[in-house]
Formats: C-alpha cells, structure tokens, sequence
C-alpha cells in the first residue's frame, strides 16, 4: 500500500514538474502565435497589435505590424496607449473593459478636417451625428445621424463631436452580427491623459494617433489585435 502511495506521489510531482509549466508556456505565448492567423482570417496584411501586461491593466503598448513576403515586420512600434478601466477582455455593455481579440479596423472620423496623408475613409462629424449604446434599440452599436433629442430616442448613446474624437478610427468589434448588450462603440481615439483609462476604447496621444492614421492603409484590409503581452 505504502509503495503504491509512493508512485502516486511520485506522479503527482512529475506532472507539477512537466505538465503544468508547459501549459504556462503555451498560455503565455497565445496572443502571439495566434493573432497573424485570426489576422489572416480577416485577409488583412497590416495589423495594430496592442499588448496589456495583465488583464487588469489600464495602459499598454501599441505596435503596427506590416506582412511583407510572408512576415510580420513592425512598421511603427512602442506607442503608448490607455485602455478600458476594468481592464481587457469585454463581456457586456457598460462593463469598462476594452475587448480582446482580433477585429476590422476603420473607418476613420473626427470633428477636425481629414489629415491631408490619409488613406482611410474619413467623416468629418457634426452635432447631429451619434453611435447608439442603447441596448433596446435596433441601431445598437451603430453610428446614426439624426436630427431631433437623441435624449427622446435612445436611453443611452455617444456624441460623436466630442474633443477626444477630433480623430478617431472605428474598431469593428460586435459587428457581424449585432450581439445587444455584448459592447458598444470601441475606438482608437485622443486620450485624456497617460494615465486615464477610457471606458472600453484604446486611446493615445494626438500626435501618435496621426502617426499610427497615416499609415493605415484600406488596400491592407488593416485589422486590430488585443491581447496580454507574452
């Protein structure tokens, strides 16, 4: 009985060993082994890749990621940005947290003119224009130009003419198809400050979001992956 314990022992402890410190591994390196396939899924060749060091994490890092005869090279690279207050990995509508994965990226907007080296669709906004975060509502996690009291309309909702979306670029997250309530109206957009996170979006300093702008290109079917660094 004892030595029939002992080898069960012995097992155990091999597996602690082996096992388990592999599957750190495998967890660890996730995000970076599988977003150039959920990018290609998306027949994008530009990626923006942006990485949190935990999934509590109110700020992170952003890189651009060009595919050239078949890799994956930086085209811009250690860009600062602010993310969701309750972290990444968005469940619901409300919750704070900005989502993870991989999505379509574009088009762009803003309340100021279109930057003259942009090859991204652009619209200049207005009062009348908003994105719906009313979950009830059939143009949840839509954009909607609309003339009366969005107030009478919808029970929640965001003005697009906002001084934080002088420029922003739309994030195509819950969009094929719709999910109401799963998250609404996700960004690149100005931030606040360098550490203020946002509600959900990904935000960055006016002059690098013009930068990361310039370089994003439609014929590149340009894509957005969040993730947890490696």
């Amino acid at each position: 009985m004892f030595r029939r314990l002992s080898i069960l022992i012995a097992a155990a402890l091999l597996f602690l060993l082996l096992y388990i410190p592999a599957a750190h591994r495998t967890s660890a390196a996730g995000f970076t082994a599988s977003w150039p396939y959920k990018a290609a899924l998306l027949n994008s060749s530009q990626t923006v890749v942006v990485t949190a060091r935990t999934a509590k994490s109110q700020t992170g890092l952003l890189t651009l990621y060009e595919k050239r005869d078949g890799k994956w090279s930086p085209a811009l690279a250690g860009i600062p940005v602010t993310l969701g207050r309750g972290g990444t990995g968005k469940i619901r509508e409300g919750d704070g947290r900005t989502p993870s994965g991989v999505y379509p990226l574009g088009p762009a907007f803003g309340t100021g003119d279109a930057p003259g080296n942009l090859k991204l669709e652009y619209t200049k906004t207005t009062s009348k224009d908003f994105w719906i975060d009313d979950p009830a509502s059939e143009q949840y996690n839509q954009w909607v130009t609309y003339d009366g009291h969005p107030g009478l309309r919808w029970s929640s909702y965001e003005r697009l003419q906002h001084p934080l979306y002088k420029y922003a670029v739309v994030i195509g997250y819950n969009t094929a198809p719709v999910v109401s309530g799963k998250g609404s109206a996700i960004f690149l957009h100005i931030w606040k400050g360098a550490n203020q996170p946002t509600a959900g979006c990904i935000a960055m300093s006016e002059s690098n979001l013009l930068k990361l702008m310039a370089l994003l290109d439609p014929a590149k079917s340009p894509s957005i992956a969040i993730g947890l660094a490696d």
